[in-house]
Protein backbone atom coordinates (compact mmCIF):
# COMPACT_ATOMS: atom_id res chain seq x y z
CA UNK A 1 0.00 0.00 0.00
CA UNK A 2 1.36 3.44 -0.92
CA UNK A 3 2.07 6.16 1.65
CA UNK A 4 -0.54 8.35 -0.03
CA UNK A 5 -3.15 5.63 0.53
CA UNK A 6 -2.12 5.24 4.18
CA UNK A 7 -2.32 9.02 4.65
CA UNK A 8 -5.77 9.12 3.09
CA UNK A 9 -6.97 6.30 5.35
CA UNK A 10 -5.56 8.03 8.43
CA UNK A 11 -7.29 11.25 7.41
CA UNK A 12 -10.60 9.43 6.92
CA UNK A 13 -10.32 7.70 10.28
CA UNK A 14 -9.47 10.94 12.09
CA UNK A 15 -12.35 12.77 10.41
CA UNK A 16 -14.77 9.96 11.30
CA UNK A 17 -13.63 10.08 14.93
CA UNK A 18 -14.11 13.85 15.05
CA UNK A 19 -17.55 13.52 13.48
CA UNK A 20 -18.53 10.83 16.02
CA UNK A 21 -17.44 13.09 18.90
CA UNK A 22 -19.51 15.95 17.50
CA UNK A 23 -22.53 13.70 16.95
CA UNK A 24 -22.28 12.53 20.58
CA UNK A 25 -22.18 16.16 21.76
CA UNK A 26 -25.19 17.05 19.62
CA UNK A 27 -27.11 13.99 20.86
CA UNK A 28 -26.41 14.97 24.45
CA UNK A 29 -27.53 18.53 23.72
CA UNK A 30 -30.72 17.28 22.06
CA UNK A 31 -31.50 15.16 25.12
CA UNK A 32 -30.98 18.08 27.47
CA UNK A 33 -33.05 20.33 25.23
CA UNK A 34 -35.93 17.82 25.22
CA UNK A 35 -35.80 17.61 29.02
CA UNK A 36 -35.80 21.41 29.16
CA UNK A 37 -38.88 21.67 26.92
CA UNK A 38 -40.74 19.03 28.98
CA UNK A 39 -39.99 20.90 32.17
CA UNK A 40 -40.99 24.18 30.55
CA UNK A 41 -44.35 22.77 29.40
CA UNK A 42 -44.99 21.35 32.87
CA UNK A 43 -44.26 24.72 34.43
CA UNK A 44 -46.53 26.51 31.95
CA UNK A 45 -49.36 24.07 32.60
CA UNK A 46 -49.07 24.42 36.36
CA UNK A 47 -48.15 28.09 36.71
CA UNK A 48 -50.04 30.43 38.96
CA UNK A 49 -52.31 32.61 36.73
CA UNK A 50 -51.83 35.48 39.15
CA UNK A 51 -48.04 35.18 38.95
CA UNK A 52 -47.08 33.93 35.45
CA UNK A 53 -43.57 32.81 34.54
CA UNK A 54 -40.99 35.29 33.39
CA UNK A 55 -40.97 34.74 29.61
CA UNK A 56 -37.62 36.52 29.31
CA UNK A 57 -35.95 33.81 31.38
CA UNK A 58 -36.93 30.76 29.31
CA UNK A 59 -36.51 32.74 26.06
CA UNK A 60 -32.94 33.45 27.12
CA UNK A 61 -32.40 29.74 27.82
CA UNK A 62 -33.75 28.83 24.38
CA UNK A 63 -31.28 31.26 22.81
CA UNK A 64 -28.42 29.72 24.83
CA UNK A 65 -29.31 26.21 23.64
CA UNK A 66 -29.35 27.43 20.05
CA UNK A 67 -26.00 29.17 20.49
CA UNK A 68 -24.36 26.03 21.92
CA UNK A 69 -25.70 23.93 19.04
CA UNK A 70 -24.30 26.37 16.48
CA UNK A 71 -20.93 26.38 18.27
CA UNK A 72 -20.73 22.57 18.19
CA UNK A 73 -21.53 22.51 14.48
CA UNK A 74 -18.91 25.24 13.86
CA UNK A 75 -16.30 23.20 15.76
CA UNK A 76 -17.21 20.18 13.64
CA UNK A 77 -16.61 22.15 10.45
CA UNK A 78 -13.28 23.47 11.73
CA UNK A 79 -12.18 19.98 12.78
CA UNK A 80 -13.01 18.57 9.36
CA UNK A 81 -11.11 21.42 7.69
CA UNK A 82 -8.03 20.82 9.86
CA UNK A 83 -8.13 17.08 9.20
CA UNK A 84 -8.47 17.63 5.46
CA UNK A 85 -5.52 20.06 5.46
CA UNK A 86 -3.33 17.65 7.43
CA UNK A 87 -4.24 14.79 5.10
CA UNK A 88 -3.25 16.91 2.12
CA UNK A 89 0.09 17.80 3.74
CA UNK A 90 0.82 14.14 4.50
CA UNK A 91 0.18 13.23 0.86
CA UNK A 92 2.37 16.13 -0.34
CA UNK A 93 5.10 15.08 2.08
CA UNK A 94 4.98 11.46 0.93
CA UNK A 95 5.66 12.67 -2.61
CA UNK A 96 8.92 14.27 -1.38
CA UNK A 97 10.31 11.03 0.03
CA UNK A 98 13.53 10.14 -1.75
CA UNK A 99 14.03 13.72 -2.98
CA UNK A 100 16.78 16.13 -1.91
CA UNK A 101 15.28 18.65 0.50
CA UNK A 102 16.79 21.83 1.90
CA UNK A 103 15.34 23.20 5.14
CA UNK A 104 16.08 25.75 7.83
CA UNK A 105 17.30 24.17 11.06
CA UNK A 106 19.60 24.55 14.06
CA UNK A 107 20.54 20.86 13.96
CA UNK A 108 22.03 18.53 11.38
CA UNK A 109 21.16 14.88 10.72
CA UNK A 110 24.16 12.63 10.22
CA UNK A 111 23.05 9.98 7.71
CA UNK A 112 25.40 7.29 6.41
CA UNK A 113 28.32 9.16 7.97
CA UNK A 114 27.63 12.46 6.17
CA UNK A 115 25.84 15.75 6.78
CA UNK A 116 25.61 18.78 4.46
CA UNK A 117 24.86 22.35 5.49
CA UNK A 118 24.55 25.59 3.53
CA UNK A 119 26.01 28.63 5.27
CA UNK A 120 25.46 32.19 4.09
CA UNK A 121 28.52 34.31 4.91
CA UNK A 122 28.25 38.12 4.65
CA UNK A 123 31.90 38.44 3.48
CA UNK A 124 34.80 36.21 2.48
CA UNK A 125 36.09 35.09 5.88
CA UNK A 126 36.89 32.00 7.95
CA UNK A 127 33.88 30.25 9.45
CA UNK A 128 34.28 28.21 12.62
CA UNK A 129 32.16 25.06 12.98
CA UNK A 130 31.25 23.65 16.39
CA UNK A 131 29.28 20.41 16.60
CA UNK A 132 27.91 18.93 19.83
CA UNK A 133 25.80 15.88 20.60
CA UNK A 134 22.38 15.80 22.28
CA UNK A 135 24.07 16.03 25.70
CA UNK A 136 25.97 19.17 24.71
CA UNK A 137 29.35 17.44 24.65
CA UNK A 138 31.80 18.68 22.00
CA UNK A 139 32.09 16.32 19.03
CA UNK A 140 33.83 18.34 16.34
CA UNK A 141 35.52 21.73 16.03
CA UNK A 142 36.93 23.01 12.73
CA UNK A 143 36.85 25.84 10.25
CA UNK A 144 36.83 26.60 6.53
CA UNK A 145 37.38 29.68 4.39
CA UNK A 146 34.01 30.90 3.20
CA UNK A 147 33.29 33.10 0.23
CA UNK A 148 30.78 35.93 0.37
CA UNK A 149 27.29 34.45 -0.09
CA UNK A 150 26.18 30.84 0.08
CA UNK A 151 28.69 28.14 0.99
CA UNK A 152 28.18 24.39 1.13
CA UNK A 153 30.04 22.50 3.85
CA UNK A 154 29.95 18.75 4.42
CA UNK A 155 30.80 16.98 7.66
CA UNK A 156 32.20 13.47 7.23
CA UNK A 157 30.93 12.33 10.62
CA UNK A 158 34.27 12.17 12.40
CA UNK A 159 34.99 13.70 15.80
CA UNK A 160 38.00 15.69 16.95
CA UNK A 161 39.97 12.45 17.37
CA UNK A 162 39.19 11.35 13.83
CA UNK A 163 36.82 8.59 14.93
CA UNK A 164 33.50 8.00 13.19
CA UNK A 165 30.49 8.98 15.33
CA UNK A 166 27.07 7.30 15.17
CA UNK A 167 24.39 8.51 12.77
CA UNK A 168 21.85 10.75 14.44
CA UNK A 169 20.98 14.33 15.24
CA UNK A 170 23.68 16.84 16.20
CA UNK A 171 23.77 20.52 17.12
CA UNK A 172 25.81 22.73 14.79
CA UNK A 173 26.92 26.32 15.36
CA UNK A 174 28.77 28.26 12.63
CA UNK A 175 30.45 31.48 13.79
CA UNK A 176 32.75 34.14 12.37
CA UNK A 177 35.20 36.39 14.19
CA UNK A 178 36.34 39.71 12.77
CA UNK A 179 37.00 43.28 13.88
CA UNK A 180 33.32 43.64 14.79
CA UNK A 181 33.47 40.64 17.12
CA UNK A 182 32.01 37.15 16.98
CA UNK A 183 28.70 36.43 15.30
CA UNK A 184 26.63 33.29 14.71
CA UNK A 185 25.56 32.56 11.14
CA UNK A 186 22.31 30.94 10.06
CA UNK A 187 22.32 27.84 7.91
CA UNK A 188 20.12 25.31 6.14
CA UNK A 189 20.56 21.56 5.90
CA UNK A 190 20.28 19.47 2.77
CA UNK A 191 19.41 15.79 2.84
CA UNK A 192 17.18 13.07 1.47
CA UNK A 193 13.59 13.06 2.72
CA UNK A 194 13.01 9.74 4.48
CA UNK A 195 9.49 10.00 5.89
CA UNK A 196 6.49 12.02 7.02
CA UNK A 197 5.12 12.25 10.55
CA UNK A 198 2.03 13.83 12.12
CA UNK A 199 2.05 14.89 15.77
CA UNK A 200 0.04 17.43 17.77
CA UNK A 201 -1.85 18.56 14.64
CA UNK A 202 1.45 19.30 12.87
CA UNK A 203 2.78 17.47 9.80
CA UNK A 204 6.57 17.26 9.58
CA UNK A 205 9.02 15.94 7.00
CA UNK A 206 11.87 13.73 8.16
CA UNK A 207 15.47 14.00 6.99
CA UNK A 208 16.97 11.06 8.77
CA UNK A 209 16.73 11.86 12.49
CA UNK A 210 15.72 15.47 11.78
CA UNK A 211 12.04 16.44 11.62
CA UNK A 212 11.12 19.82 10.12
CA UNK A 213 7.74 21.50 9.53
CA UNK A 214 6.74 22.28 5.97
CA UNK A 215 7.26 25.99 6.69
CA UNK A 216 11.01 25.36 7.18
CA UNK A 217 11.51 23.78 3.73
CA UNK A 218 13.23 26.14 1.29
CA UNK A 219 13.88 23.84 -1.70
CA UNK A 220 13.11 20.38 -3.07
CA UNK A 221 15.27 18.84 -5.78
CA UNK A 222 14.14 15.78 -7.74
CA UNK A 223 16.50 12.83 -7.92
CA UNK A 224 14.72 11.37 -10.95
CA UNK A 225 17.45 12.49 -13.29
CA UNK A 226 20.32 11.08 -11.27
Amino acid sequence: MSLASVAAQQNTAATSAAAQTTNNALSSLDGNFTDFLNMLMTQLQNQDPTSPMDTDQFTSELVQFSSVEQQIETNQSLTQLIQATQGSEVIQGSQMIGQQVTAQSTQVPLVNGSATVNINAPTAEPVNIAITNSSGAAVYNGSFNATAGNNTWTWNGTDNAGDQVPNGLYNLTPTTTNSSGSSTLTFTVTGTATGVTESNNTVQLQLGALSVPFSAITAVTSNSGS
